[in-house]
């Protein structure tokens, strides 16, 4: 069964409908929105793209299969940029730092919650992998770059207008770069004296 893990963690947290980013402007209709809507416009999409690529190491593709309660995510996600990018949500959203810091971690206890639910009942870290990775597209369509995430976390093409892009060229173009990104495991690895 697939879902929209951004869709599904918005709703269950009850935030209001995002908007997407337009990918010939860069910008969403957030100006336009009311200033209660924009904390989840700049949080939820924020969280789920760090938790995507935090998810591919498998450290934290593990962590993410653990039973234990909540970690501190915001600071595992965002690594050594945990401070710069509460305080650039804090600023879009309006919210105050603590509070931007608290919603934040929700956000990603929830988004990890509903992952565990999609999973296979003997999922490994590779299920955990492949599963972020099939909802890469559907969370930057709606993460703003005024956020500057891709800089945030060092990987500049998540910035890139190409992202924000739908159709069916564009999701031909997508689902091809999804499998040269595809995670590759330990246990994917065959040597040569490996029997088939």
């Amino acid at each position: 069964m697939s879902i929209n893990l951004l869709d599904t963690v918005r709703q269950n947290l009850g935030y209001a409908p995002l908007h997407k980013i337009d990918p010939n402007t860069q910008d969403s209709q957030w100006d336009k929105t009311p200033m209660e809507s924009r904390f989840g416009q700049a949080g939820l999409p924020a969280v789920l793209t760090a938790l995507y690529l935090c998810a591919q190491a498998d450290d934290c593709a593990a962590e993410i299969l653990k039973d234990a309660p909540s970690c501190r995510w915001v600071d595992k996600i965002f690594v050594d940029n945990t401070k710069s990018a509460i305080q650039i949500i804090s600023d879009y959203s309006g919210e105050p730092y603590e509070e931007t810091v608290r919603r934040l971690n929700v956000i990603a206890d929830e988004a990890v919650r509903v992952t565990k639910t999609q999973l296979p009942p003997a999922a490994g870290i590779k299920d955990v992998k492949n599963f972020f990775t099939n909802q890469k597209n559907d969370i930057l369509l709606y993460l703003p770059v005024a956020l500057h995430m891709g800089d945030l976390l060092h990987n500049d093409a998540l910035d890139d207008n190409v992202n924000k892009m739908e159709g069916p060229i564009s999701s031909l173009m997508k689902k091809i770069g999804n499998a040269f990104t595809n995670p590759v495991t330990e246990n994917d690895v065959r040597f040569p004296e490996d029997k088939y």
